[in-house]
């Protein structure tokens, strides 16, 4: 594409023009000897719109890939960003209080001053590089004594009255659970990120890259967002919220954890696309003005820290409210076809159970099984194997596999038939073909059908073949985690018919993390 080029004379006439005001700003900023001290909220309010502005002209004629004003696009950028999150910042240390958050380990408090006092440090840096690269390019800076009146914040003790009248829903439980339930899920969406948390400072670099990278901050940022915005439409100033006390709560570490990511993404943002990236091959750009590992210390030690501290507690809250919610079922529900209840079909049920903390107890003849304990419902296992051995020495009586002239038979041959037969009757899978059996069968007591159905029970427990009939198992507890469990026994308990991995359905992507 040929474009006619601008006149440079032109262009930084009109730079100066538009950027009069954001660069008075930035000379209050540069000459102050304390950022932080002048630093408020409108001040802040204004920095971003105005960098915001001056990015958008200078991105209208390709200011990025001009030696001459690259450098001056780059800091506009930082600017706006770091704007941003002073912005973010300082929301938090003001509206904690109304929060209602709950005690964590670590001084919330004391560590937002922190990130604002290193936020504020490194405005204060870019104001001065920015004032000092104006002035080499011959641009106007208008000292404006008025910045500091202007953009004061007065704060005024207390709040308006709640005189509105509150709107009536009749669905306590059911608000309740939607907003828990969602919570919970993006809990376990949130994962990898809470994971990071405890990081060693020398992994902190691998770990930006992969589950704190700006795409995957910003994803779980938009989450959280839609969640305090369907609290805000749907239960803020209604009946409901009044009921029950511990939803102002929940929205509060909703809030809390939004505002957080919302941080953790514009560090990581700024950490990925500007401190490991060179905009100009001319040495007189510069370099960085922000070391990467202070950057990343502050993204893991606070946000991403933080983050976790207060998902977590919300995860107990949202479970005890749903267990005050809960709603007594029984399933029934067929036992997973290959292997029963293996490590895979175990682990995601009991998955399924702790992501909502609940009781749940599966039921199976007269033994009672913890359905939140993987190693209980792997226990189930013995009792499942020992009816279909039962099942198994029946069938081959009731259909007469074995000759009843034991001279001169082959065990093993009699086995292999005996497979085979009820293979080809449907009653019968086998995982190994050809199937692999022993010379002979240990211990020669017993009879001809005895050792055909010792021998039939060993090849069931090696997993060699397995038995085609359909056995129930029962689940009692709050219907919420029931019908999750129907979904997953719905579709296979996430493996086909041969133990193969298949994916799970959208309604129970929590279990993939």
């Amino acid at each position: 594409m040929n474009a006619s080029l601008v006149n440079e004379q032109d262009f930084q006439k009109l730079v100066e023009k538009r950027a009069n005001m954001l660069l008075a700003l930035l000379d209050y900023l540069a000459t102050s000897e304390a950022p932080r001290a002048v630093l408020t909220r409108p001040l802040l309010g204004e920095f971003l719109s105005q960098s915001m502005q001056i990015e958008e002209l200078l991105d209208n004629y390709d200011a990025g890939k001009n030696c001459k004003w690259c450098r001056i696009r780059s800091l506009t950028a930082a600017t706006k960003l770091f704007s941003d999150v002073g912005y973010e910042l300082m929301h938090l240390q003001h509206r904690t209080p109304s929060y209602r958050l709950m005690h964590v380990e670590r001084d919330f408090s004391a560590a937002t001053d922190e990130a604002l006092a290193f936020t504020s440090e490194i405005l204060g840096q870019l104001s001065r590089t920015m004032i000092e690269q104006a002035r080499q390019r011959g641009l106007k800076i208008d000292h404006k004594p008025e910045i500091a009146e202007t953009f004061e914040e007065c704060q005024l003790p207390g709040r308006l009255a709640h005189n509105c009248g509150a709107r009536h829903l009749d669905t306590v439980a059911e608000t309740v659970t939607l907003l828990a339930t969602a919570f919970l899920n993006l809990a376990s969406e949130s994962e990898d990120v809470r994971a990071a948390s405890r990081a060693r400072p020398e992994e902190y670099a691998s770990r930006a890259a992969a589950a704190l990278s700006e795409e995957r901050l910003r994803s779980l940022e938009f989450q959280f967002h839609n969640l305090q915005s369907q609290y805000d439409t749907y239960v803020s100033g209604t009946s409901v919220e009044n009921q029950d006390t511990d939803l102002p709560v929940l929205r509060g570490h909703a809030s809390v954890v939004f505002h957080l990511l919302r941080t953790a993404t514009l560090f990581a943002h700024y950490y990925e696309r500007h401190l490991n990236r060179r905009h100009c091959a001319n040495p007189s750009s510069g370099g960085p003005l922000i070391d990467p590992d202070s950057l990343l210390s502050v993204l893991m030690n606070y946000s991403v820290t933080f983050i976790d501290l207060y998902i977590g507690r919300a995860v107990n809250l949202c479970q005890d409210m749903l267990k005050r919610y809960a709603e007594p079922s029984r399933i029934e529900v067929p036992i997973p076809t290959y292997r029963g209840f293996h490590v895979r079909p175990s682990t995601l049920i009991s998955k399924i159970v702790l992501h909502y903390g609940s009781k749940v107890q599966m039921l199976l003849g007269d033994e009672v099984y913890d359905a939140g304990s993987s190693l209980d419902l792997f226990r189930a296992n013995e009792k499942i194997n020992a009816l279909k051995r039962r099942w198994l020495k029946q069938e081959i009586a009731n259909l007469g596999l074995v000759p009843n002239q034991e001279e001169g038979q082959d065990p093993i041959a009699v086995v292999r038939s005996v497979v085979l037969a009820l293979a080809e009757r449907g009653k019968l899978v086998m995982y190994e073909q050809p199937l692999k059996l022993p010379e002979g069968i240990c211990g020669s007591e017993g009879t001809l059908f005895e050792k055909v159905t010792s021998e039939a029970g060993r090849l069931l427990a090696m997993g060699q073949i397995d038995i085609s009939i359909e056995m129930k198992a029962q689940f009692v507890g709050d219907k919420r985690v029931l019908d999750d469990i129907q979904v997953l026994a719905e579709t296979g308990y996430g493996e086909d018919s041969f133990g193969n991995n298949i994916p799970l359905p959208k309604k129970l992507s929590y279990l993939r993390r």
